[in-house]
């Protein structure tokens, strides 16, 4: 059973390494092990994980708002726009991230009995290397946004490479869905400020599918489902707010260095927290 100073602090992980271009859930997974939290995948950890994504996605939603609804919701034509771009990327994510999941668990993991790739997700050094590549590739973006000629509009085809690249994050915890995005986005040309809330709006049509994703494995364990709610509940209402905060404030940061020119510092960050991860694999093994 988590305490409160554990859910706070997870709180707080979540809330801002989520929308952080630095993996949330490689921060959380290290920071369980680093507090000794024995039942990660128990039903009570996958309730409070759905709390804070809620949190989260509600903090993307107040901050964006009004910048969705000054680009993109003025008018019929614009909502039509804006939907069709986010169904094309999004179709592009769950297609790149269906394939990738068919290839770890027939390929990769074929003769592991019930394979699942969920089961890669607390792979330490494979959390190290996809934080590693994706530091990379910001550190690699941020060199380049001032050589590409900025565009006013993110176009189709625009959509359909954020979505691809945003697919290949579904399997690798570590590879961050927002770093990966925005410095897709800051190589093909696009606006920064378009492409900061164009990420978010696929953040919030994604959310809903990795809660419930994690709702359902917390109903699929009947015989501790009432019992995870009762215990889980107010603990993780007290999550959510901090997650919420959290994420407040997180956002205002990002935009800060992503206007400001400094969105390669988040790479080097990745980097760095790429060597604690396997510092933390080697010192907490198990």
């Amino acid at each position: 059973m988590l305490n409160y100073f554990q859910i706070l602090i997870l709180a707080i992980i979540q809330g801002a390494c989520e929308l952080l271009p630095v993996s949330s859930s490689a921060h959380v997974i290290a920071a369980e092990k680093i507090m000794g939290i024995q039942n990660a995948g128990s039903p009570e950890m996958a309730m409070l994980l759905v709390m804070l994504h809620t949190g989260t996605m509600f903090a993307v939603i107040v901050y964006f708002w009004n910048g969705w609804r000054r680009d993109y919701f003025q008018s019929t034509g614009q909502v039509q726009w804006f939907v069709i771009q986010i169904i094309v990327a999004t179709v592009c994510t769950l297609a790149v991230g269906l394939v990738l999941k068919e290839t770890i668990e027939k390929v990769f993991m074929r003769g592991v009995p019930h394979a699942a790739m969920e089961d890669l997700f607390n792979n330490l050094p494979l959390i190290a290397s996809a934080l590693a590549v994706v530091g990379v590739l910001i550190i690699y973006a941020g060199w380049q946004e001032d050589k590409a000629a900025r565009k006013t509009e993110i176009q189709p085809t625009d959509s359909v490479w954020v979505g691809l690249v945003q697919g290949i994050c579904v399997p690798f915890r570590g590879f961050s869905r927002s770093g990966a995005t925005i410095s897709t986005g800051l190589l093909l040309g696009l606006p920064k400020q378009k492409l900061e809330e164009f990420s978010f709006a696929l953040a919030v049509v994604l959310t809903p599918l990795a809660v419930a994703r994690e709702a359902w494995r917390v109903l699929k364990d009947k015989a501790t489902l009432h019992e995870s709610i009762t215990h889980m509940f107010a603990p993780g209402i007290v999550g959510m707010v901090f997650s919420f905060i959290a994420g407040l404030l997180a956002l205002k940061w990002l935009s800060r260095w992503l206007e400001g020119g400094r969105w390669s510092w988040f790479g080097y960050y990745c980097l760095a927290a790429a060597a604690g991860v396997l510092v933390i694999h080697f010192k907490f093994p198990g």
